[in-house]
């Protein structure tokens, strides 16, 4: 697989679909080019882009969809930042110290489907800039939430009440007695690709809360 992925390296050499820049499928200069998120969401949500711009939408979708892994390194240093930046004020304000990063789970059939979660590569990649800044004490934990219950794409539901069953009783906290030790009185940070309606997040965010965590915030790739 390895010398098969080397030959078509050469044959399609990796470049930024924005820029031509070679060897990286979107660089991170490129992506600052593109427009914050100004949608309005929940103040405990913080998106970093605009989904409708042409070239976050279709990242994203080369990450979920194509398996371009390497997005989601870029992805992580963007959103790394704005942890970092709000993270500056919640701490001293709030007292949000010491977080777990957990990532929105996919079901096991979508996790067969698509062979990888896309948010647990860019929590893993979050910790990986991390490890070399050390600027924050956070700790990646992927297995506390879980997702038994597979569910249609949320994207494709257009009325939200329908979102809201779709995903209700969705999550759950894999069940030891290790895991509710972890969450009790902890602040979390929630990792997802794209927030549409703050359905999918609320309802993790319900289920941590009803597990012990303290205080839970989430950032988003694009709203």
């Amino acid at each position: 697989m390895h010398f098969l992925n080397t030959i078509l390296d050469i044959l399609f050499p990796t470049k930024c679909i924005l820029c031509g820049k070679n060897d990286v499928d979107l660089c991170v200069e490129c992506l600052k080019e593109a427009p914050e998120a100004m949608r309005e969401s929940p103040k405990w949500i913080f998106p970093a882009y605009d989904y409708r711009h042409p070239v976050i939408r279709k990242s994203l979708q080369l990450l979920k969809y194509k398996g371009k892994r390497n997005l989601a390194k870029v992805f992580a240093e963007i959103i790394y930042e704005k942890i970092t930046e709000e993270l500056s004020d919640l701490s001293v304000l709030e007292n949000f110290t010491n977080p777990i990063l957990v990532p929105i789970p996919l079901s096991p059939k979508r996790l067969r489907e698509r062979g990888f979660n896309q948010a647990q590569l860019i929590c893993e990649e979050i910790i990986k800039i991390n490890n070399k800044r050390n600027n924050l004490n956070i700790k990646l934990e992927n297995n506390i939430l879980i997702k038994p219950k597979d569910t249609e794409h949320q994207a494709q539901i257009k009325d939200r009440r329908a979102r809201l069953k779709n995903i209700s009783g969705s999550f759950a906290i894999k069940n030891t007695e290790e895991n509710i030790k972890k969450l009790k009185n902890r602040n979390i940070i929630i990792i997802d690709d794209i927030l549409t309606t703050s359905a999918t997040l609320s309802e993790a965010r319900k289920v941590l809360k009803q597990s012990g965590a303290r205080k839970i915030i989430a950032f988003t790739v694009a709203h």
